[in-house]
């Protein structure tokens, strides 16, 4: 048995042709399938709705039956059979595939129809290059393994197996190649968009992550190279892990620029996302729930482990540049205060537990709607902080000896080399081991019930405070003290997020118990006056700072196109930020032990 495609790309039509040649077709009639959704991104996205013609032949046409969706069924014929088909390619992002004159990107879950009752088969691909003048000085960037074709060019690549074909994503174009080595491992990152990018010290950067990874598992790394591919766009942030690569979206300007010395927060934010989807390498391409495997991309598949897998990776993402030297204490600690109060500006973490949240991803975490703060928690943010809690307890209890990183070492070691899928039994047995003690308590309080961390009392005996205020405005994102405390304790908030619009400053989310919420105002209505003051965006919150907590004000407001009026009872905003501080005052023993968690 055999299954080859050949994909020819046409540009200007947003169009992938696809040839897929099966020697063996099943004589009771071939079925194939294209997959509903694609590991790491948690909801149907039903890529065959991208297919735009379909037709199958074998020594004449074949009659191709439409059974679902996503499934076609040929009538029964002798080999080889041959599928025509045509995919339209314009989803400029990590999960799907897209084409134009400028660059091709492709997930195999896009364009690779699956051959049902060959899924081990070995597969072939033929590549073909665009044709023009245009395209002439293309090359391609993939850790598919290559089968005939040059190094970076069209031409011939295999996998094993259709899971193995589809894991693998393909970036055509003209692009810049950064190449380093990093615990023995020589990684590439491709760039594909308009940028000044300081690629040297992209590399050097990396590399020091990279080999951070690698070293906290265990050498060797379980891949023998790696690739990043990097969109650079004006406005865009995104990422999708593979088990040799990943899929980077991001702003221009996210990219280190030549002779800019310092660390700004968008590199920073950049460097963090690529630490995100590199120790994914690991954690959830081979360390899996047990739901995964193997997987069923033709339908949801439930777990409650995402916080586990998304969660204890957020963690580690940030953790990993301070250990690996590139950012200082503090700037940790400021990333960690700003994951603390998105979590705490959860009104819906009392409602729905990290276990339910992961569940319900499905339906809930990727189909956020304007109540989403009120009624979910995201399990990539509280699962970060489960993720500190259990990490700072085990060190406690273990007076320093023992940590998270040695859960994640055994997961690798029972269930990643092994490829055993983790049950959340599995997950807390290892934790109880390491911790030479049932925490059972603490799972059923913080990650299937609704309570919060103490992190307060877990960090106070590494020597970090932990403090709360006031957001100073909409956009404070938190890990910092009050730049001025006297305005801060005069501030007053509507208890609503606005956005810009048009007419004045359309609520985009209503928080439970907030003055907007007790008035009647709703999302998606539009303030447009304050006491009778027209309203902005950008002016709301100057209005409201000649009030005072409790003060009544009349808001009238656009409620689609009917003038609403409400009696607001403005409010002090709730103490939800969170910023962290070193003590300098400690002993020689907690100065080591947070040493020894930072790795400085």
């Amino acid at each position: 048995m055999s299954v080859h495609y050949r994909l020819v790309p046409e540009p200007t039509a947003h169009l992938f042709h696809v040839t897929l040649t099966i020697t063996d077709p099943d004589p009771a009639g071939q079925v194939v399938s294209l997959p509903a959704w694609i590991p790491g991104s948690y909801m149907i996205r039903d890529f065959a709705k991208n297919i735009v013609r379909i037709h199958a032949e074998a020594q004449g046409p074949v009659k191709l039956e439409k059974r679902d969706k996503h499934t076609w069924q040929a009538a029964p014929c002798a080999g080889p059979l041959t599928l025509r088909y045509e995919v339209y390619a314009w989803d400029l992002s990590v999960r799907g595939a897209h084409l134009d004159a400028t660059h091709g990107y492709f997930n195999g879950t896009s364009v690779f129809l699956r051959v049902h009752g060959q899924d081990h088969a070995p597969c072939t691909v033929d590549l073909v290059a665009p044709a023009g003048e245009d395209c002439a000085r293309w090359h391609v960037a993939t850790t598919l393994p290559r089968d005939g074709a040059p190094e970076h060019g069209f031409g011939r690549y295999g996998a094993a197996d259709y899971d193995e074909l589809i894991d693998h994503p393909v970036e055509m174009g003209e692009f810049t190649l950064v190449v380093f080595e990093a615990a023995g491992v020589t990684h590439e990152v491709a760039i594909t968009g308009r940028h000044r990018t300081d690629t040297a010290r992209l590399a050097a950067d990396l590399q020091k992550v990279c080999a951070w990874h690698i070293d906290l598992f265990g050498r060797p790394a379980p891949m023998a190279r790696y690739l990043f591919q990097v969109m650079a766009v004006g406005d865009g942030y995104g990422g999708l892990e593979h088990r040799s690569s990943t899929s980077l979206l991001c702003s221009r300007n996210d990219l280190p620029r030549i002779e800019q010395e310092d660390m700004p927060e968008e590199y920073r934010t950049f460097l963090g996302l690529c630490s995100h989807e590199y120790f994914h390498t690991w954690n959830v391409k081979r360390i899996k729930p047990a739901a995964f495997v193997p997987y069923d991309l033709g339908r949801e598949v439930y777990t409650p482990l995402l916080w586990a897998f998304e969660g204890i990776t957020s963690y580690y993402d940030d953790l990993a540049l301070v250990r690996s030297g590139l950012i200082t204490p503090k700037d940790y600690l400021e990333l960690l205060g700003q994951t603390i109060t998105r979590v705490l500006r959860s009104p819906g973490r009392f409602k729905q537990s990290v276990a339910d949240s992961s569940f319900d991803a499905w339906t809930k975490f990727y189909k956020a709607d304007e109540n989403a703060p009120n009624a979910v928690i995201s399990y990539y943010v509280k699962g970060a902080v489960i993720a500190l809690a259990l990490d700072l307890m085990l060190r406690e209890r273990s007076e320093g000896a023992r940590s998270l990183d040695d859960v994640m070492r055994l997961l690798w070691e029972r269930h990643g080399r092994t490829g055993v899928g983790v049950t959340e039994s599995d997950l807390e047995n290892i934790v109880a081991e390491v911790a030479q003690d049932d925490l059972r308590g603490f799972f059923d309080a913080c990650v299937r019930g609704t309570d919060d961390p103490d992190l307060a009392a877990l960090l106070a005996p590494l020597g970090v405070e932990f403090h709360l205020r006031p957001a100073e405005s909409q956009g404070d994102k938190g890990g910092k003290p009050a730049k001025e405390e006297a305005a801060l304790a005069r501030r007053i908030t509507l208890g609503a997020r606005t956005a810009e619009d048009g007419l004045g400053a359309r609520l985009v989310n209503v928080y439970e118990g907030g003055a907007a919420q007790q008035a009647g105002l709703s999302p998606g209505d539009v303030v447009v006056a304050l006491d009778g003051l027209r309203v902005t965006h950008g002016n709301l919150e100057k209005l409201l700072g000649s009030y005072r907590d409790g003060d009544t004000a009349d808001v009238h407001a656009f409620r689609r196109d009917e003038l609403v009026h409400a009696q607001v009872c403005l409010q002090a905003p709730p103490a939800d930020t969170c910023w962290l501080s070193l003590k300098d005052d400690v002993d020689d023993i907690i100065r080591a032990r947070r040493a020894a968690w930072l790795g400085t």
